[in-house]
């Protein structure tokens, strides 16, 4: 583990900005961000765009340590050159941002309340490059759509479990539980998996830490409890599917939690927009996402 990079993530002011649309999402986000099905007729192709895009956001003189403190990669990210670098070391030795890299092979079908990832044999060769690319941890989600003990269980057991290779591997793991905004039972679920988290991160043994990241819950400062326990470097939220605006007023009202937002960072930004008009509207969201994360 980078030291430097390890206590950036404990004790800096910021947020995390989640660059990781992988195959499945970036066609929306490529919409979102004006660029139609029409460019592009190849995944190779679709995934070159979507590549400029983030290399866009990255470079941007709005993308900066004062505001953002790490970045979630996709796998062809990293794989992929900024300036002519690889991409993880573009992030930290340019811009002083702590590399992340979703690990995930998206969800399976949803079985009863809940959705598990999908088991990856090769996930032990992914880190293994991850690591070698300079990559400081992983994220990996999974979905909870109901308040079902059983399942809310099972979701948590195995990110635990993955979490423990990835520990293995040298890299700090981002825990994603996800919990659909859209729940009907949503409070009861999120007290579930305060209950789970907490019960399996007592469990962990030695000086292990692992980091959380949870959709911004419905009771103001559920987690507080899991920013206190010595094995989390730090909790992080999703926006979860709300616009930006309303996505930041939560999170204010949640003191110790940090964002880690996708859709509602890039909310704005056009492939066709100027560099001042890109690096302004980059700006704004920023700005209004770093007040929340500091509030």
């Amino acid at each position: 583990m980078n030291e430097r990079q390890a206590e950036r993530m404990r004790h800096g002011a910021g947020f995390i900005a989640a660059l990781d649309q992988s195959g499945g999402s970036t066609p929306k986000a490529l919409a979102a961000y004006g660029v139609g099905a029409e460019r592009y007729s190849t995944q190779e192709e679709m995934f070159d765009l979507v590549h400029a895009m983030r290399s866009r956001i990255i470079t941007s003189r709005a993308f900066s340590a004062d505001r953002i403190i790490g970045a979630i990669l996709f796998e062809r990210t990293m794989d992929g050159l900024v300036e002519g670098r690889p991409t993880a070391e573009y992030l930290w030795e340019v811009k002083g941002v702590v590399p992340f890299l979703k690990v995930d092979k998206g969800l399976a079908e949803r079985e009863g309340s809940v959705r598990l990832m999908v088991e990856d044999p090769g996930l032990g060769a992914l880190l293994e490059r991850a690591a070698g690319a300079g990559v400081f941890g992983t994220k990996m989600r999974s979905v909870i759509l109901g308040a079902d003990e059983r399942g809310v269980r099972a979701v948590v057991d195995q990110q635990f479990e993955v979490a423990g290779q990835i520990l293995d591997a040298g890299l700090v793991p981002i825990i994603e539980p996800e919990v659909d905004i859209h729940a009907p039972d949503k409070m009861e679920a999120e007290d579930l998996l305060l209950a789970a988290l907490t019960e399996r991160l007592d469990g962990l043994e030695g000086d292990r830490e692992v980091m959380l990241k949870v959709t911004i819950p419905s009771i103001d400062g559920l987690y507080a409890p899991l920013m206190d326990h010595p094995r989390v470097m730090r909790v992080v939220a999703l926006s979860g599917g709300y616009e930006r605006e309303e996505a930041n007023v939560r999170l204010a009202r949640n003191p110790g939690l940090i964002a880690s937002f996708s859709r509602a960072l890039l909310e704005g930004l056009s492939d066709g927009q100027s560099r001042e008009e890109f690096d302004a509207t980059l700006a704004k969201s920023v700005e209004a996402i770093f007040r929340a994360s500091t509030t």
